[in-house]
């Protein structure tokens, strides 16, 4: 759908590990009028990667687990997630998540098989994220995992069965949106025996 879009204003409000952009934007509506100018910020954000690790042969589920200041302000500080992190400049989605699986997980993987490609919060930023599932490679991890000092990443490793990771997932204890889309997949495959 191509309407039209005037950019009247636009200027970089924060230039941090963040970078905010501040808007004043008009576009064309569903009638074919153009609306009022109107402010909006954009925490511009560039692509990032989640992956869902399976290890077939033990059928397990392998997810961290680290601290989140947000999410801490909000009563959950620690919280359990897919591998995941941002694409760096001149990578692949594919790149970044091999290196993501290796630093924080320890994991070496084959085949990446894409779940979804979609907007993590579409309102506020500009984030794309590309979530994929793997399954490893070999009998166990290749390196230490934990993340990178120099990131302040202190990743713990969770290794759960299928049985574990579903009653987490559907009490509510895994409450990361990439992770609960994931499993959910992984879930609704392994009922039409397609993975596992």
């Amino acid at each position: 759908m191509d309407r039209k879009v005037v950019i009247e204003k636009r200027e970089l409000i924060l230039d941090d590990y963040f970078r905010v952009e501040e808007v004043y934007v008009s576009h064309q509506k569903f009638d074919g009028t153009m609306s009022p100018s109107f402010r909006r910020l954009n925490l511009k954000r560039g692509d990032a990667v989640a992956v869902v690790l399976f290890d077939r042969k033990r059928q397990r589920v392998i997810l961290i687990r680290q601290f989140r200041y947000p999410t801490y302000t909000r009563g959950l500080g620690w919280i359990t997630e897919a591998v995941a992190g941002l694409v760096d400049e001149g990578e692949t989605p594919e790149e970044a998540a091999r290196r993501e699986v290796l630093e924080e997980a320890g994991y070496e993987i084959d085949t990446l098989e894409p779940i979804s490609t979609f907007y993590v919060s579409p309102g506020v930023m500009s984030e794309r994220l590309f979530l994929y599932y793997a399954e490893i490679r070999g009998d166990g991890p290749v390196a230490k995992g934990g993340g990178l000092a120099e990131e302040n990443e202190d990743i713990q490793v969770l290794e759960l069965t299928l049985e574990e990771t579903f009653r987490q997932l559907e009490s509510g204890e895994i409450a990361d949106a990439k992770t609960i889309i994931g499993l959910m997949w992984l879930k609704e495959r392994m009922a039409l025996g397609q993975v596992g």
